[in-house]
């Protein structure tokens, strides 16, 4: 994974001077409007000076901490794309939250929108742990309405808290990064037919809001996770087995259900390639099961 960012307390410390002067801050401050894409978003504090030294920092950094067990403190955060890129098969299409979520002691955040991104990265580079900061490669030349709330200074997400990007009361649909968007465009559809999903946000995989989702389930009664990466070890598996051991399994009315990318490495076919990831029609598939309601088709392919 590509390492862009940086050791905040080291740069602050060591870097020259004029990188944090405020004049350099209000240049990047203009990058912001109403409507943002995500790679301005997360490029905001990308500073102006050789990739060479940067990498000494972050390389020094990480060693330190990792040398240490941890005890010396070396706050760093890892930003860079993960999961289905475009035309790249299997050697760059690989959805690293599962992975990285797996280690002790590592905070993994994976943003949807330009909020998620503002806030996260914020939060990130505050945090006093190292954090894993996974954007989707595809949402870069996407754009979303950013509020007026998020352009403030002061705006910053709280790390391992979801949000309820859509409010129902039938299915509970989890999801990260792009599959966001994903379960966003399947609600819609399902709601033409009467069935209202809510869709959460998870933003962070570790810590893993897993309180936002028991209430969600206590409500509907059903939950269907959805992923970018593969089912086996993945996110939906974590949640299935924290639901399962907690009161909300006694608010299933039906078993829990993954969505998940084909269980194969991603091919270079685009014919395949556009297959391999959880589309909509997958999603309104799994809804219909866990409600055990008779599959109709759908007008969703993408």
């Amino acid at each position: 994974m590509a390492v862009l960012i940086f050791h905040l307390k080291f740069l602050q410390k060591n870097a020259h001077p004029h990188i944090w002067d405020n004049k350099t801050f209000s240049c990047f401050q203009k990058l912001w409007a109403k409507q943002n894409g995500l790679r301005p978003i997360c490029e905001f504090m990308t500073f102006n000076f050789s990739m060479q030294a940067i990498d000494q920092i972050i390389n020094s950094a990480a060693k330190t901490f990792y040398m240490s067990g941890g005890m010396l403190g070396a706050p760093i955060v890892f930003r860079g794309p993960n999961g289905i890129s475009a035309g790249v098969a299997a050697q760059h299409s690989q959805c690293y939250g599962a992975w990285y979520s797996h280690c002790p002691g590592l905070k993994v955040l994976s943003p949807y929108n330009c909020e998620d991104c503002r806030g996260l990265l914020k939060a990130a580079i505050r945090d006093p742990d190292p954090v894993i900061f996974l954007e989707s490669e595809l949402q870069y030349g996407q754009t979303y309405s950013v509020s007026d709330e998020a352009l403030s200074e002061d705006y910053v997400l709280e790390i391992g808290k979801a949000h309820i990007e859509r409010a129902g009361k039938h299915v509970t649909l989890t999801a990260h990064s792009k599959s966001v968007q994903t379960c966003l465009d399947a609600a819609t559809e399902l709601s033409g037919q009467g069935i209202e999903c809510e869709v959460i946000n998870l933003r962070s995989l570790r810590p893993l809001d897993i309180n936002t989702i028991r209430k969600s389930v206590a409500k509907t009664n059903h939950l269907v996770t959805v992923e970018g990466g593969w089912p086996q070890c993945g996110i939906g598996s974590e949640i299935c087995a924290l639901i399962m051991e907690s009161e909300a399994f006694f608010h299933l009315d039906s078993p829990v259900i993954r969505v998940a990318a084909v269980d194969v490495p991603l091919p270079y076919a685009k014919n395949l390639e556009t297959i391999a990831p959880p589309r909509p029609v997958n999603i309104i598939t799994a809804v219909k099961k866990a409600l055990g309601v008779k599959e109709k088709a759908s007008s969703i392919s993408r």
